[in-house]
């Protein structure tokens, strides 16, 4: 067997947006009955065929790395965080669509993944405003997931999604809600 190319893909995101369960269902393919709280990282495997049955078919090995959601603000947490933060290919961001916080959370959740050297500059947002410059030369592509649609009533479903969509801009990324 050819050896697999490497995918390292972080999860990121609040305690209890729903990060173990997708990380599950991506590669499991079943949903995830009762999940608990992770504690430093969890990693889940998938092997993916990409352009499966064409001549340009490549197959990877594609690590989920799920790390616990704790916003603790002590340098410690950041710190020990920080060694998960090595050598990625790709991040999911995760919010709950219901938790106002948990998505205005992801710009720090982005900057202390992809700025893991540098020290915190504290304010993220300022006045509602993002600045989009701070990672005006990120390369690693980003994915905003929103969880938890379904418990948004129908009726409040357009304001809330209206609510996060800037989201994916302020990223450059693509967004999914599930």
């Amino acid at each position: 067997m050819a050896a697999l190319d490497r995918v390292k893909v972080l999860v990121l995101g609040d305690s209890g947006v729903g990060k173990s369960s997708l990380v599950h269902l991506l590669c499991q393919n079943q949903v995830l009955g009762n999940p608990s709280w992770t504690v430093g990282c969890s990693v889940d495997v998938r092997i993916h065929d990409y352009k499966e049955g064409t001549p340009e078919e490549k197959t990877y090995y594609i690590e989920l790395w799920d790390v616990g959601g704790s916003v603790g603000s002590a340098t410690s947490v950041k710190s020990t965080r920080a060694v998960f933060y090595n050598l990625l290919n790709g991040i999911i961001l995760v919010h709950d669509l219901t938790n106002k916080k948990s998505s205005q959370n992801l710009y720090r959740w982005s900057l202390e993944a992809l700025n893991r050297d540098v020290a915190p500059t504290g304010v993220l947002v300022t006045n509602g405003d993002y600045d989009r410059e701070q990672f005006a030369d990120n390369q690693i592509p980003l994915l905003v997931i929103g969880t938890k649609l379904d418990q948004i009533p129908e009726t409040k479903r357009n304001e809330v999604l209206t609510r996060t969509a800037f989201l994916a801009e302020d990223f450059n990324a693509e967004e999914i809600n599930l």
